[in-house]
């Protein structure tokens, strides 16, 4: 599977992140010594499951790495654009691909065993959509004071993740009606409510649907099949969209740092030590054997 990293968003003056990114693009800001993106784009890296990523939003300029092949669009101005050309994009370079992950630049901590979790998800199901949700107590035990925004159904809490996978057709095809539903619906209760329909709103407002009833309902009004999948990663909803919680990854991720430094020390040292007790066998395996004295025989007189 292709991946398509959404990072063309640049925050405006009255936006939270606004003093943090100062009129450059969100996915650049700084997070333990390297852009918010970077990190996105190492998870992806780890991956075994992705052979293509299409960056959309930034340039090659970017000094941005990742162990699979690069591709840059630029910024089309809204989020259906960028995705339908970082979509179109993908059947460019790979024109049998199906299906595509879609990854927002702004969840520094997910790893690739998440972004395997999910292509394999999505592979598994076979519809047009899957989407992941996150349980309220796994992204609290992770991140306490994240503050996300949360659904309250009437099995559990959830709040959105933000790695997701989609058939490539749907995201391509000329009418962009549905996508754009979606994507202008993502803050606004009120164009959620019209998009799913108000009844439905209402059911979910009071706590009367469970994830499974608000899928088919949802998928039912937009006519696509989807899958709300429970993830049980809380990075993939942890994306940051405010200053409090772009310090709880910059210390999180920092931490993460220390750690790795901290075992790859330990490794290297039990490597040396390792390596000195096999020298000291081999000198011992290798060192002459010491000359015998024969006894000397006792004359009797």
């Amino acid at each position: 599977m292709d991946a398509i990293v959404t990072a063309g968003g640049v925050p405006l003056p009255e936006e939270p992140l606004y003093d943090a990114t100062q009129g450059h693009p969100k996915a650049m800001v700084d997070i333990a010594g390297k852009p918010m993106v970077q990190w996105v784009l190492d998870a992806i890296s780890e991956s075994s499951n992705i052979e293509n990523v299409i960056i959309v939003g930034l340039t090659d300029k970017s000094g941005l790495k990742c162990s699979k092949k690069m591709y840059f669009v630029s910024n089309q101005g809204k989020m259906v654009e960028n995705l339908q050309a970082g979509a179109k994009k993908v059947l460019e370079v790979n024109d049998k691909a199906e299906y595509v992950l879609i990854a927002s630049s702004d969840i520094p901590g997910i790893t690739g065993e998440m972004v395997d979790w999910v292509v394999k998800t999505e592979l598994e199901e076979k519809v047009d959509i899957v989407y992941n949700v996150i349980q309220r107590e796994v992204m609290e035990k992770r991140y306490p004071g994240s503050k996300r925004t949360w659904t309250k159904l009437s099995d559990m809490e959830v709040c959105g993740g933000d790695l997701n996978a989609a058939r490539i057709s749907m995201i391509v095809d000329d009418d962009t009606e549905l996508w754009e539903k979606i994507t202008n619906s993502r803050k606004n209760p009120l164009k959620q409510a019209a998009l799913i329909g108000y009844g439905t709103a209402l059911m979910l407002l009071a706590g009367r649907l469970s994830l499974q009833d608000a899928e088919t309902r949802v998928m039912s009004r937009m006519n696509i099949s989807g899958r709300a999948i429970v993830c049980p990663y809380a990075e993939v909803g942890m994306d940051v969209d405010k200053p409090h919680q772009l310090e709880i990854m910059r210390a999180d991720l920092t931490k993460k740092i220390k750690q790795t430094e901290k075992g790859a020390k330990s490794l290297k040292k039990k490597a040396t030590l390792a390596k000195g007790a096999g020298k000291s066998s081999r000198a011992a395996e290798t060192a002459p054997a010491k000359k015998q004295v024969p006894a000397r025989k006792t004359i009797k007189k």
